[in-house]
Protein backbone atom coordinates (compact mmCIF):
# COMPACT_ATOMS: atom_id res chain seq x y z
CA UNK A 1 0.00 0.00 0.00
CA UNK A 2 2.83 2.16 0.43
CA UNK A 3 3.85 1.83 -3.75
CA UNK A 4 3.43 5.30 -5.65
CA UNK A 5 0.39 4.94 -8.07
CA UNK A 6 0.85 8.72 -9.30
CA UNK A 7 3.72 11.05 -8.85
CA UNK A 8 2.96 14.93 -9.99
CA UNK A 9 6.49 16.55 -9.28
CA UNK A 10 7.28 16.19 -5.42
CA UNK A 11 4.00 14.68 -4.74
CA UNK A 12 3.67 11.16 -4.49
CA UNK A 13 0.11 9.53 -4.07
CA UNK A 14 -0.22 6.64 -2.31
CA UNK A 15 -3.13 4.06 -1.78
CA UNK A 16 -2.53 5.06 1.93
CA UNK A 17 -2.90 9.04 0.87
CA UNK A 18 -5.92 8.00 -1.65
CA UNK A 19 -7.70 6.58 1.46
CA UNK A 20 -7.09 9.49 3.82
CA UNK A 21 -8.24 12.03 1.39
CA UNK A 22 -10.85 10.36 0.67
CA UNK A 23 -11.64 10.91 4.59
CA UNK A 24 -11.28 14.29 4.36
CA UNK A 25 -13.33 14.72 1.43
CA UNK A 26 -16.20 12.72 3.55
CA UNK A 27 -15.20 14.82 6.97
CA UNK A 28 -14.88 17.93 5.49
CA UNK A 29 -17.86 17.57 3.41
CA UNK A 30 -20.34 17.06 5.99
CA UNK A 31 -20.49 20.74 6.38
CA UNK A 32 -21.80 21.22 2.59
CA UNK A 33 -24.09 18.52 3.44
CA UNK A 34 -25.62 20.97 7.05
CA UNK A 35 -25.62 23.90 5.07
CA UNK A 36 -27.77 22.38 2.24
CA UNK A 37 -30.32 20.84 4.96
CA UNK A 38 -30.59 23.76 7.18
CA UNK A 39 -31.17 26.10 3.66
CA UNK A 40 -33.85 23.61 2.83
CA UNK A 41 -35.22 24.19 6.12
CA UNK A 42 -34.76 27.48 7.06
CA UNK A 43 -33.72 26.94 10.42
CA UNK A 44 -30.19 25.05 11.49
CA UNK A 45 -30.37 21.56 11.38
CA UNK A 46 -28.16 18.25 11.59
CA UNK A 47 -29.39 15.64 9.44
CA UNK A 48 -28.35 11.99 9.88
CA UNK A 49 -26.01 11.95 6.81
CA UNK A 50 -23.99 14.47 8.86
CA UNK A 51 -22.68 11.83 11.21
CA UNK A 52 -22.30 9.27 8.93
CA UNK A 53 -20.26 11.26 6.33
CA UNK A 54 -18.52 12.05 9.91
CA UNK A 55 -17.83 8.48 11.21
CA UNK A 56 -17.12 7.62 7.94
CA UNK A 57 -14.62 10.01 7.09
CA UNK A 58 -13.27 9.78 10.59
CA UNK A 59 -12.81 6.11 10.49
CA UNK A 60 -11.02 6.49 7.02
CA UNK A 61 -8.54 9.18 8.52
CA UNK A 62 -7.60 7.10 11.83
CA UNK A 63 -7.02 3.83 9.13
CA UNK A 64 -4.67 6.44 7.61
CA UNK A 65 -3.24 7.74 10.65
CA UNK A 66 -2.55 4.34 12.08
CA UNK A 67 -1.27 2.01 9.24
CA UNK A 68 -0.35 4.53 6.30
CA UNK A 69 1.39 7.27 8.40
CA UNK A 70 1.89 5.51 11.74
CA UNK A 71 0.94 8.69 13.32
CA UNK A 72 -0.75 8.84 17.24
CA UNK A 73 -1.74 12.86 17.26
CA UNK A 74 -3.46 12.41 13.76
CA UNK A 75 -5.09 9.01 15.57
CA UNK A 76 -6.28 10.66 18.93
CA UNK A 77 -7.36 14.00 16.67
CA UNK A 78 -9.80 11.29 14.60
CA UNK A 79 -10.75 9.39 17.38
CA UNK A 80 -12.84 11.95 19.88
CA UNK A 81 -15.16 12.72 16.81
CA UNK A 82 -15.85 9.18 15.91
CA UNK A 83 -16.58 8.50 19.53
CA UNK A 84 -19.29 11.23 19.24
CA UNK A 85 -20.39 10.39 15.40
CA UNK A 86 -21.17 6.94 17.10
CA UNK A 87 -23.13 8.22 19.99
CA UNK A 88 -25.33 10.83 17.67
CA UNK A 89 -25.87 8.19 15.19
CA UNK A 90 -27.19 6.10 17.99
CA UNK A 91 -29.29 8.33 19.26
CA UNK A 92 -31.00 8.92 15.73
CA UNK A 93 -31.29 5.52 15.79
CA UNK A 94 -33.36 4.96 18.65
CA UNK A 95 -35.26 8.40 18.40
CA UNK A 96 -36.57 6.70 14.30
CA UNK A 97 -37.61 3.45 16.39
CA UNK A 98 -39.43 5.71 18.77
CA UNK A 99 -41.37 7.87 16.01
CA UNK A 100 -41.99 4.35 13.66
CA UNK A 101 -43.45 2.31 16.91
CA UNK A 102 -45.86 5.76 17.58
CA UNK A 103 -46.58 5.90 14.12
CA UNK A 104 -47.48 2.21 14.06
CA UNK A 105 -50.08 2.80 16.68
CA UNK A 106 -51.63 6.19 15.20
CA UNK A 107 -52.09 4.32 12.21
CA UNK A 108 -53.80 0.99 13.91
CA UNK A 109 -57.49 0.92 12.62
CA UNK A 110 -59.65 2.00 15.43
CA UNK A 111 -56.75 4.25 17.19
CA UNK A 112 -58.81 7.60 18.73
CA UNK A 113 -56.44 9.93 20.43
CA UNK A 114 -57.18 10.55 23.86
CA UNK A 115 -58.93 13.78 24.57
Amino acid sequence: MDNAILELGDTVVTPWKLIGYFGILLFGGRWLVQLIASRVAGRPVVPPLFWYMSMSGNLLLLSYFAFGINDSVGMIANLFPALIAAYNLSLEARSRRTRDALLAVQTRPGFKPEQ
